[in-house]
């Protein structure tokens, strides 16, 4: 990212401030900064990390949603698709990737033979630890030059705007 485009939301705000003067842009300035950064610094350094691993980022919400369970990391398609605010058939096509690349494995549910569990492998269990610790440090080394005080604020701030949104909104699966 260039300082040019780090200075986009700045110039959009102005622009607007120019032409439409008898408005309070000061939230249009704050979520679009904060639109700017999710998209274009956090999601990019964030698919990249985890791609390292050979896996993409929907990939990887649906192990690490798997790995964050607990043991023995299974759920049936349908609590991965909810969890993952996904399609039933999204989440098959996804499925069907990691079963071949042997990081999932389906079984029959033992309380109804009808349906299927979905469980981590022994496989997709390394690669979803390895790409989650690849991820965390990454984002890590992203927040390092704020300090204490900017973390905090930042921390508190994005809370009571998500709590404020949560009537309508969803967070993102990344990380799931």
């Amino acid at each position: 990212m260039t300082d040019h485009d780090a200075n986009l939301p700045d110039r959009i705000t102005e622009d607007w401030l120019r032409e439409r003067p008898d408005l309070d842009l000061s939230a249009l300035a704050i979520v679009g900064r904060l639109s700017f950064v999710a998209e274009n610094v956090i999601s990019p350094v964030g698919e990249r990390a985890v791609e390292r691993h050979g896996i993409g980022k929907g990939d990887f919400d649906v192990l690490a949603t798997l790995r964050r369970t607990g043991a023995p990391y299974t759920l049936s398609p349908s609590a991965l698709s909810a969890a993952l605010m996904m399609s039933r058939a999204g989440m098959t096509k996804r499925l069907d990737r990691l079963d071949k690349a042997g990081l999932v494995e389906r079984t029959l549910d033992t309380a109804d033979r009808r349906s299927f569990r979905i469980a981590l492998t022994g496989e997709g269990r390394r690669v979803v630890d390895a790409a989650l610790t690849d991820l965390a440090a990454t984002l890590t080394r992203l927040t390092a030059d704020l300090t204490a005080e900017e973390l905090d604020g930042l921390e508190r701030g994005l809370n009571a705007l998500s709590r404020a949104a949560g009537r309508t909104t969803h967070p993102p699966a990344m990380g799931a």
